[in-house]
Order: C-alpha cells, then sequence, then structure tokens
C-alpha cells in the first residue's frame, strides 16, 4: 500500500475535522490516498490501471483463503506449432479424459499426450506443495501469536457504511450488499 501511496489513517467527522482531535486516540481507520492532489492529476496510464485494480485484502490467520486452498492449475504447455493454454482441476478433472479431450480438440498432438500428462502432473504437485506450506505457515503464524493480538483477530469486526441519503444521490437502500469483496468476506454490519 505504501508503494500506491495509500495508508490506513484515523476517522475524524466532518464536523471535527478542522478542530484539533487527538488522532492517535481513534479505534476508527479509513483507507486514504497519502499523494497530494495535485500530482494525482498528472498520473500516467499505467499508473491509473494500478489504482483501478489494486484490491487492498487484510491477511486473516483463522480465516482459510480459498485462493491459497485452489484445486485448479493454469497450464502453460510449451508445444508446437502452437502452446496449449487451460486449466485443470485435480479434484474434478481426470487427467486421461482431459487429454484425451484436448487431443480431440486438436489442442495437443497425440505424440505430445505422455510429455503432457507429466508436465499435468508436476505442476498439480508443486500446486499441493504450495498449499501445503500455505497451510503450515498459517498454522506456524497462529501458533507463535501472543494472547493480545490473537484476542484482537478474534474481536475484529468490519463494517460497510454507505453514502448518507441525499435529495441528488440515488437511493441505495433496497441495493446494500454485505459483500466486501473477496478477501474480507462480508461485513458484520451494513451502514
Amino acid at each position: 500500500m505504501k508503494q500506491m501511496k495509500m495508508d490506513w489513517i484515523p476517522y475524524i467527522p466532518l464536523e471535527d475535522r478542522e478542530s484539533r482531535v487527538d488522532r492517535l486516540k481513534s479505534q476508527i481507520f479509513i483507507l486514504s490516498c497519502t499523494q497530494r492532489r495535485a500530482a494525482l492529476k498528472h498520473l500516467k496510464l499505467d499508473r491509473v490501471k494500478k489504482y483501478e485494480y489494486c484490491l487492498p485484502y487484510f491477511y486473516h490467520p483463522f480465516k482459510e483463503d480459498e485462493l491459497e486452498q485452489s484445486t485448479e492449475v493454469q497450464i502453460i504447455f510449451p508445444a508446437e506449432p502452437k502452446p496449449v493454454f487451460c486449466e485443470f482441476d485435480w479434484e474434478l478433472d481426470e487427467l486421461e479424459e482431459f487429454t484425451d479431450k484436448l487431443i480431440e480438440e486438436e489442442e495437443l498432438l497425440e505424440d505430445q499426450k505422455d510429455t503432457f500428462k507429466e508436465f499435468v502432473k508436476e505442476k498439480v504437485r508443486e500446486a499441493k506443495k504450495a498449499n501445503r506450506e500455505a497451510r503450515e505457515a498459517r498454522r506456524k503464524a497462529i501458533q507463535e501469536m501472543s494472547e493480545e493480538a490473537r484476542a484482537a483477530f478474534e474481536n475484529m469486526r468490519f463494517y460497510k457504511f454507505y453514502p448518507v441519503q441525499s435529495p441528488d444521490a440515488p437511493d441505495v437502500s433496497n441495493v446494500k450488499s454485505p459483500s466486501i469483496n473477496r478477501y474480507y468476506g462480508k461485513a458484520h454490519e451494513v451502514l
């Protein structure tokens, strides 16, 4: 987030922003851009796209991350005349049927079948190893965590705020959703 010039800053209500408020005692933090407004007007296109696709997340060791435990493997097999791009799910797909289907669709040549199968098996082994290491790292982080940090994680609550209804804004009361994003999951409370 520091590379994106973003940071968690204490939330100060609008009516108190002009007065001197003890910013260090705040219990509520908001994600804010720390880059100067003048610099924001002159961003290059690639930097603008980085901001558009920036999706912050919070590492919560007590929650299983769906991405880390995925059973899908992205396959990019370097074949001639063109590489084979596909996704293989080791729980849902049978390797022999999967390979035969690629040959049938003329994505893969018959003489590359065994090489492709070995390539897929190796990719699956790598993905399973990565999943195992992620589980072990999460388990180790939980074991080494102090009681204070453990209590903080367990008592953490997420709130999702929608704008206050005003005459010049559309009515969003019937489309409010508790979902924050794929990393945070659902908010404990929608306001």
